[in-house]
């Protein structure tokens, strides 16, 4: 990230996005004689309040949660995928809670015309997702399948990919593991599932 010192002085530029302004204060901690600079006049009301509170909670010492990057308006966007509509809208409910924007499709097809990859999709049109949540057992593609399809993607191949199974077959989980697949998860997902799943997105993004 641009920026200047001058002694004790510390300027950000206004463009400066706000999520990054969350990464440098990560790794450049405060210091009492320090006064940051930044110019609010690109930044909305709520935004600025925001960023106020990043400063006064002791950003990089610790003092806030990298979950603060989402009110900044850096939601994670994650495509939910399963024929089952209860299971479905259960993803769904979990992940919008903890903050993220979700899209769901009910079978496998469905996903890769949103990716952009499926037979009737235009060619350069490639639906931007943080990450993918697949069940496994699907009928026309099984989330295995989906799985080999996006990682065969050479822009979507870095995407996490989190398989979702409702029965624990070892063979399967490393099959899956072994494709690619950041996890493999039991079904049904509970709310500590998905803390594990916001910590993978913070790490991949960052």
């Amino acid at each position: 990230m641009a920026h200047s010192v001058l002694s004790d002085w510390i300027y950000l530029p206004a463009q400066t996005p706000p999520s990054l302004l969350l990464n440098y204060f990560s790794f450049f901690p405060l210091k009492s004689n320090q006064i940051f600079l930044i110019s609010f006049l690109t930044f909305s009301p709520s935004k600025q309040s925001l960023l106020y509170k990043m400063l006064s909670c002791g950003a990089g010492s610790g003092g806030c949660s990298k979950d603060m990057a989402v009110e900044l308006g850096d939601e994670p966007h994650v495509l939910a995928v399963d024929d089952n509509l209860i299971d479905r809208k259960l993803v769904e409910r979990l992940l919008k809670n903890s903050s993220c924007k979700v899209t769901t499709a009910e079978n496998a097809l469905r996903a890769l015309d949103y990716l952009g990859l499926g037979n009737d999709t235009l060619e350069g049109t490639v639906s931007e997702v943080n990450m993918i949540i697949t069940d496994y057992c699907m009928p026309g593609m099984t989330g295995y399948e989906l799985l080999k399809k996006i990682k065969e993607s050479s822009v979507l191949k870095e995407v996490p990919v989190v398989i979702m199974s409702s029965e624990n077959i070892p063979t399967r989980i490393s099959q899956c593991l072994e494709e690619g697949a950041k996890m493999f998860m039991l079904k049904p997902l509970k709310q500590s599932d998905v803390k594990q799943l916001k910590w993978h997105l913070m790490k991949c993004r960052n």
